[in-house]
């Protein structure tokens, strides 16, 4: 039985969440209905576990806020000839709890038992605890 592996992401040049979901809904014209790509420099090497259940975790603002379920990779051409990967995503964002993260280039595996737990539907966010007592936590590895 293959195990499932999650990717971490910045989600650069958003400030919340609602800044993702806007602007993946201006862009809905050019993905395949239900879906959203977000196109990246490197392949995952673990691609049956990204594929077999894996979710992009999204890092706003030194925080990760939301997840989208990963169905699929593709290879996809740059303007400057070189192979990318479109990591085709479920249209759907879902809110996470929030678990600082520090920045980091690129994108990292995320194990599941590292991911933080999806709100309730219809609960939009979480308190936000201190950023400083998020930090902290986060680094002893309890967030």
């Amino acid at each position: 039985m293959v195990s499932y592996i999650n990717i971490l992401k910045l989600c650069v040049g958003a400030d919340s969440v609602e800044d993702l979901v806007d602007w993946q809904e201006s862009q809905r014209h050019r993905w395949p209905k239900g879906r959203a790509v977000h196109v990246t420099r490197m392949w995952p090497k673990r691609e049956a576990e990204v594929l077999a259940g894996g979710s992009l975790y999204w890092v706003i603002k030194g925080v990760i806020l939301a997840r989208q379920r990963i169905v699929g990779l593709e290879k996809v051409e740059g303007a400057d000839g070189i192979l990318r990967c479109a990591l085709v995503l479920d249209a759907e964002v879902i809110r996470t709890e929030a678990a600082a993260r520090r920045p980091f280039q690129g994108w990292r595996y995320l194990d599941p038992a590292e991911s933080p737990r999806d709100l309730p539907k219809g609960r939009e966010r979480e308190e936000a605890l201190p950023h400083e007592l998020a930090q902290a936590l986060a680094e002893i590895g309890l967030r």
